[in-house]
């Protein structure tokens, strides 16, 4: 693997401890806030430095505390993009990025390659203000990326945009990864966006690895309630085994019958979309208790009859099938084949 990771670091009574691999793909780090993402990132980049543990890519050790290895972030070959692409209001477009490019001898050169793989010939002397978002976000991966970094750290690219131009930057991003092609680990707390960049995800919480695997697989099985609620999931009960696969959801006042039995399990969630009409086993009788509407679906919030459950459902709907159905008392599955198994404890992946 291209990047190799294992480091604690204590920060009064916050403790990280992280540990994974990741080659040429994009390793989304998806978590709240302070959780320890971005910190892990600066302990890559050399900007912080753990109490323990080893950082190795490619085969040179940027760190390691047993040795006492820890190579300065100059010497590491690692780019970071943060939040604000700091690029320097008086200077051009050139400047900015010849202003990060370390191998003087052959800077134009380098300049005249990165403008062209970035698409910004013809930007040259224009400064950062007359240029748009997109235009600026390649500016300042130009001026990391001309330096040939081994790997490229993203922290949170896109949290301080509005929801529109977040969608064209990432596109622009997406691109520019694909050039790339190398290791690429990206910091979050959007699972939407988590989901569209990356190819693999480490869920963290509270400093440690809860779990790690494809995004397909993260999102079908997040293993963790904590997975749960950051891919999205709405619904979410405790859970008390009966016999076999049985079960009582005591917040939402149901028995269930999970998709097989698993005594570690504490939790059970099911996701908004994953409820649907019909009938056959966990199918329930609810009343409607609110319905929201969206730009494109209905939110329709659920009470199982004969139940004073704390905890309502919620079931994401379109319109149109919404529509047809409307009544203060509806019928709906809760397949088991869709029920989430969770655990409350940290799972290293």
């Amino acid at each position: 693997m291209a990047l190799q990771v294992e480091i604690e670091k204590t920060m009064g009574s916050f403790h990280l401890q992280v540990r994974f691999e990741a080659g040429a793909e994009v390793l989304a780090l998806l978590g709240a806030s302070g959780c320890g993402k971005s910190m892990t990132l600066k302990c890559i980049a050399g900007i912080e430095t753990p109490d323990r543990g080893k950082i190795v890519l490619d085969g040179v050790t940027l760190f390691d505390s047993e040795r006492r290895i820890n190579l300065p972030p100059q010497k590491r070959r690692v780019g970071c993009l943060f939040q604000q692409y700091a690029l320097f209001p008086h200077m051009t477009v050139a400047q900015n990025i010849a202003a990060g490019i370390r191998d003087r001898a052959n800077r134009d050169a380098a300049l005249r390659e990165i403008l062209r793989a970035m698409r910004l010939e013809g930007m040259e002397q224009k400064k950062p203000h007359q240029l748009s978002g997109g235009q600026q976000q390649r500016v300042a991966l130009a001026r990391i990326l001309v330096n040939q970094p081994e790997v490229l750290l993203l922290d949170e690219p896109f949290s301080a945009l509005d929801t529109h131009l977040r969608f064209q930057l990432e596109q622009e991003l997406r691109d520019a990864i694909a050039r790339f092609g190398k290791t690429v680990i990206l910091v979050s707390h959007n699972r939407d966006e988590v989901f569209r960049l990356s190819e693999r995800i480490a869920v963290l919480s509270n400093g440690c690895m809860e779990t790690c695997g494809s995004r397909h697989a993260v999102f079908a099985d997040p293993k963790t309630r904590n997975g749960a609620v950051l891919t999205g999931c709405k619904n979410i009960s405790a859970l008390q085994w009966q016999e076999g696969a049985q079960f009582w959801a005591p917040d939402w006042g149901l028995a269930l019958t999970a998709p097989r039995r698993d005594p570690g399990a504490t939790a059970v969630g099911i996701r908004m979309h994953d409820l649907c009409p019909g009938s056959g086993e966990n199918t329930v009788r609810f009343r409607v208790v609110e319905e929201v509407e969206n730009p494109f679906s209905y939110t329709v919030f659920l009470q199982p009859l004969g139940t004073d459950a704390p905890d309502s459902l919620g079931w994401e709907t379109d319109k149109q099938t919404w529509n047809a159905m409307r009544a203060a008392e509806i019928s709906l599955r809760l397949p088991p084949e869709s029920l989430l198994l969770l655990y409350e404890d940290e799972r290293n992946g």
